[in-house]
């Protein structure tokens, strides 16, 4: 299966590979104080850019990395959600980051749980994890939901290696158990 031919529905959205398009959206998302402040913080456009460009290159090197979110309803970009695991990273992540706008619909929660089921079933992952700040109430509520558990403190490698996090997550097994 190409890259280009990787596409996940839920209810509401559609997940899939970063595209072009998407960028006007993504510099929106880590433009914004609030949006960006637990996903490394507000970037200048060009520095979005090369982050955009980042996970491009991660579908790219790897075959996978965060979906650009669709909302079904408006056919508009609204976050970016899935598995990441750069060099250095405490563990196979599925995190997400969605526009402010969108907050409190559930969107993180429906994309998430189809994002760990494909990552389990397309990448053979034994674990996933959340880093998450200690601060961010909403996604801790996320990662409950999903029915992973706070397992301790974690770090991130360079640039964020002073950034506290705490590492959600849970198994493979715990997962297929709890949706079965």
């Amino acid at each position: 299966m190409s890259i280009t031919d990787i596409r996940i529905e839920t209810d509401r959205l559609i997940l899939r590979p970063t595209r072009p398009e998407d960028f006007e959206g993504w510099a929106a998302l880590m433009g914004d104080e609030e949006n960006s402040r637990h996903i490394g913080g507000p970037q200048p456009r060009a520095v979005a850019w090369r982050g955009f460009l980042s996970m491009a290159g991660a579908w790219a090197m790897q075959g996978y990395g965060m979906f650009s979110v669709i909302e079904k309803t408006s056919g508009r970009w609204i976050g970016r959600l899935g598995p990441w695991c750069p060099e250095g990273w405490p563990g196979t992540e599925v995190g997400w980051g969605l526009l402010r706008e969108t907050w409190g619909k559930g969107y993180a929660t429906e994309g998430a749980t189809a994002a760990i089921d494909w990552a389990f079933a397309q990448l053979g992952w034994s674990e996933v994890i959340h880093t998450i700040v200690p601060d961010n109430t909403a996604s801790q509520h996320v990662a409950r939901r999903l029915g992973s558990s706070l397992l301790g403190p974690g770090r991130l490698p360079e640039p964020f290696q002073e950034l506290p996090v705490e590492i959600w997550g849970q198994s493979r097994e715990a997962w297929l158990r709890r949706r079965a």
